[in-house]
C-alpha cells in the first residue's frame, strides 16, 4: 500500500510525499502535494489503477509524439503495401509531425486534438484531415497499449464528413468513341470500360495473362507508382471479356512475348496513370466533348424547338471507366454477385453501396411488377367488399 509522509523544502514549506510500488514491484514516489488530503487522493487513485490494470508510469509519458511517431511509422513497413505506406508517411510528415512532434504523449489533450482537426479542416479536404487524424490516433493507441498513457485523447474527436461525389458514367456509344480517339490505347480503354479493372491491375497485365481462346484474363498483380503489389483483398480473380475486346487485345499484343507488358510505357516500364489535365486520355476526352458539342449544336440548328438527343460527354478519368463498366454490366441485367467478382469487391454489399444510384430503375420496375400482381389482387378484393 502507498504511504504518505511530509517533508520540508529548502524554503521551509511543508509538503507531502506519496511512496508506492509500481506493478513491477519497484518503489517510486510522487512528491509536491500541498495538503495531506491531496496526497491521500493520489494514493487511492494510484492503488486503484494498479488493481484495475490501468497503471501508467509517469516517466513513460514523457516520450514525445515525435519519437513515438517515427518508431510507429517504421513498424508499418512490414505489413502495408507501398502505396498505403506512402499515404501514411505523407500524413505524418506533412500534417501530424509539424504540430505534435515536441508534445509529450502524456500532455496530449482531447481539446487540443479537436482544435487541431478543426483548424486543419479549414484548409484541407475531409479525406486528408481524416487521414492525418488516423495517423495520430494510431500512434496514441500504441502508447495506450504500452502503458504510456491511460486513454487515447484522439478518440471521440469530431471529424469533417466526406461528401461523396457522384460517379460519372459513359454510355456504350461514348465508350466506343473514347476508345477510337485513344489511338494505341484503344484496347486499354475498352478493357477498363467493360471489364472494370483498376488502373494498376490493367497496366500490370502481361500477354500470358490473357487466354484469347476462352476470352479470359487472369488478374493477379497491381502496378501502382511503378511498383507491383498484390490485389486488394489479396486474391487473384479471372475476368471474362467480350469477344470484340479480345479482338482489340489481339491486335495490341501482336509481335509481343508472353512475359511482355501489354501496355508498356515508352521506357518499357509500367504505364503511369494519365493525369486529368495533360495526357493521352484527357486529350481523347476533349476531342469527344468537342464532337458531342458539335453534334448537339447541329441538332439545335436543325430542330430548334426540341431538346438535342446527343448526350453531353462528361469529363472522365481512368477510374471513371471502372464505374462505366459497372454501369454497363448492371444495365445489361448482370447479377450483382457476378459484378462484384468482376470488380474485385470484397462483398456484394460493397458493390450495392458503391453503385446504389444505378439500381433506381430496378426499384421502379419492381414497383410496377408489384402493382401488376399484388395491386390487381388488392383491387379485386376492394370490389368484392364494395
Amino acid at each position: 500500500m502507498a504511504t504518505i509522509s511530509k517533508y520540508q523544502t529548502s524554503s521551509g514549506t511543508t509538503l507531502y510525499r506519496v511512496r508506492y510500488r509500481k506493478p513491477d514491484n519497484r518503489q517510486t514516489d510522487k512528491r509536491g502535494f500541498r495538503t495531506k488530503r491531496d496526497a491521500e487522493a493520489f494514493a487511492v487513485e494510484v492503488e486503484g489503477r494498479k488493481l484495475r490494470g490501468e497503471y501508467v508510469a509517469p516517466s513513460l509519458g514523457r516520450a514525445t509524439i515525435g519519437e513515438l511517431g517515427d518508431e510507429w511509422l517504421t513498424r508499418q513497413r512490414g505489413h502495408l503495401k507501398a502505396n498505403s505506406y506512402r499515404s501514411l508517411e505523407t500524413s505524418w510528415r506533412v500534417h501530424v509531425r509539424p504540430r505534435w512532434a515536441n508534445t509529450a504523449v502524456a500532455n496530449a489533450m482531447f481539446t487540443d486534438v479537436q482544435a487541431w482537426i478543426s483548424d486543419l479542416a479549414q484548409v484541407r479536404g475531409a479525406k486528408t484531415v481524416r487521414g492525418a487524424h488516423a495517423v495520430l490516433a494510431s500512434i496514441l493507441e500504441d502508447a495506450v497499449r504500452d502503458r504510456r498513457i491511460a486513454s487515447n485523447p484522439a478518440r471521440g474527436v469530431k471529424l469533417p464528413p466526406i461528401v461523396k461525389t457522384p460517379n460519372k458514367y459513359l454510355t456504350g456509344a461514348q465508350l466506343h468513341a473514347l476508345a477510337r480517339e485513344s489511338g494505341r490505347y484503344r484496347s486499354l480503354v475498352l478493357l477498363l470500360g467493360t471489364g472494370g479493372l483498376r488502373w494498376g491491375e490493367a497496366v500490370g497485365l502481361r500477354v500470358g495473362d490473357v487466354d484469347f481462346l476462352r476470352r479470359r484474363i487472369l488478374v493477379s498483380e497491381n502496378a501502382t507508382a511503378g511498383e507491383v503489389t498484390t490485389l486488394k483483398g489479396g486474391e487473384h480473380r479471372t475476368l471474362v471479356v467480350a469477344q470484340y475486346v479480345i479482338d482489340e487485345l489481339s491486335v495490341t499484343v501482336r509481335g509481343k512475348g508472353r512475359e511482355d507488358l501489354i501496355w508498356p510505357s515508352k521506357t518499357g516500364c509500367y504505364l503511369k496513370a494519365p493525369s486529368s489535365h495533360d495526357s493521352w486520355l484527357s486529350g481523347a476526352v476533349k476531342r469527344c466533348q468537342k464532337a458531342a458539342e458539335a453534334a448537339r449544336a447541329k441538332e439545335l440548328a436543325d430542330r430548334p424547338d426540341t431538346e438535342p438527343t446527343t448526350p453531353v460527354f462528361p469529363r472522365v478519368t481512368a477510374h471513371d471507366l471502372r464505374h462505366t463498366a459497372a454501369s454497363l454490366a448492371i444495365s445489361a441485367g448482370g447479377n450483382v454477385k457476378a459484378i462484384q467478382r468482376m470488380l474485385g469487391h470484397r462483398s456484394a454489399a460493397m458493390t450495392l453501396d458503391t453503385y446504389s444510384d444505378l439500381f433506381d430503375d430496378d426499384l421502379t420496375a419492381l414497383a410496377e411488377k408489384l402493382d401488376e400482381s399484388v395491386g390487381k389482387m388488392w383491387a379485386q378484393g376492394t370490389k368484392r367488399e364494395a
